[in-house]
């Protein structure tokens, strides 16, 4: 019998919102249908705010690993000691520690196998910063941990008919454009290409690039970047078979609405491409971090502190989160068995070597 597809859910920062939208999704018991959801976090914390916010009864059977993760119920795993508490809207270093000690052991599970996707709740980039954790988010922590030094990720913020992927992720403003460059550019696009084709299903993407640079340069009137860096990288993908077209202005490229004629946009830095996305997705974006060998997603959201145990998070990013995990494992399972070999090629030089055993070949 095959289990169902079980999804770690990180706690993220304690503090923030990540408990309410956490519950607020596992309202609805049809989910168990699905998938099995494994939390990551505090038993204890998880109830306080419960309580708190007056939420719906959400019933968690309690296990020590996730060896022990059952089909049919919600399991959580306590990654932090009873006498941590919650203190809604407050940035401290405590809270960082329980991000990453959820973090760090759903991580564990995924490579082991426990788990077989991670959805991870928002973290405060600054508190979770520590002596194990020197990572400007989520992103290049999961490469350094999942890709093994082989794998490169891809962020992809996503709804199901936009997709905006970034050259550059967290990184100041004044450092973009030295990592503007070609080779850059032409790996976030194989990158790009692949998980369109085997996360998302969709045969020979079209992907728009976007320029760096005002009215992508003016000729070189307002940067050389387009000219000496973006439109040779889009010329080589082209050259590879990836159907890359642009450069484009942001402004003018979202405001026309021609990213609609797009399977996948790429920026080149992470404003670029999440402010428009964010004014566009409203509640319902999610981020996915692709190019690894396991799927990750979490709600384009912040820790929300300004709302922080007041019961007016939406729950809608998290829950699209969940089920594009879901998509995307299922995706990528069809894919490698569309492209499994079931019988191994015979050759032969000579009519009179035919194999008389090989049917068809006798």
């Amino acid at each position: 019998m095959t289990r169902n597809i079980r999804v770690g859910i990180t706690h993220g920062d304690i503090n923030g919102i990540s408990y309410e939208v956490i519950l607020k999704t596992l309202e609805d018991n049809r989910l168990l249908e699905l998938c099995t959801p494994v939390v990551y976090g505090s038993a204890k914390i998880a109830q306080t705010y419960r309580k708190q916010l007056d939420l719906s009864p959400v019933q968690f059977q309690q296990i020590v690993g996730g060896e022990e993760i059952k089909d049919g119920v919600y399991n959580i795993i306590n990654v932090v000691s009873e006498e941590v508490k919650a203190e809604p809207g407050v940035a401290d270093k405590k809270a960082g520690e329980a991000a990453f000690a959820a973090l760090e052991r759903a991580v564990t599970d995924l490579r082991e196998g426990n788990i077989d996707v991670l959805l991870t709740a928002p973290i405060n980039k600054n508190t979770i910063q520590s002596s194990t954790f020197t990572f400007p988010g989520h992103t290049e922590y999961l490469e350094a941990s999942l890709g093994g030094g082989k794998s490169k990720a891809l962020m992809i913020l996503c709804t199901e008919d936009l997709r905006i992927a970034l050259v550059t992720t967290h990184l100041p403003l004044d450092k973009v454009a030295a990592e503007i460059t070609v080779d850059n550019i032409l790996e976030k696009l194989k990158l790009f290409k692949d998980s369109l084709h085997a996360d998302f299903g969709i045969n020979n993407p079209r992907i728009a690039v976007l320029s760096l640079n005002p009215h992508a340069g003016d000729s070189g009137l307002l940067g050389k970047e387009e000219q000496e860096i973006i439109i040779p990288a889009i010329e080589e993908a082209r050259n590879r078979r990836i159907l890359a077209f642009g450069p484009y202005s942001a402004d003018g490229f979202f405001g026309s609405g021609s990213y609609a004629k797009f399977d996948g946009v790429l920026a080149m830095y992470h404003d670029q491409g999440l402010t428009p996305f964010k004014t566009l997705a409203m509640d319902k974006g999610v981020n996915f971090t692709a190019g690894l060998p396991f799927v990750r997603t979490s709600p384009d959201h912040g820790t929300g502190y300004d709302i922080a145990g007041k019961g007016k998070a939406s729950e809608e990013s998290m829950r699209s989160a969940l089920y594009l995990a879901l998509d995307i494992f299922r995706n990528r399972n069809r894919d490698v068995e569309a492209h499994k070999s079931p019988l191994k090629k015979q050759f032969h030089e000579k009519s009179g070597d035919r194999d008389p055993n090989v049917p068809g070949l006798a």
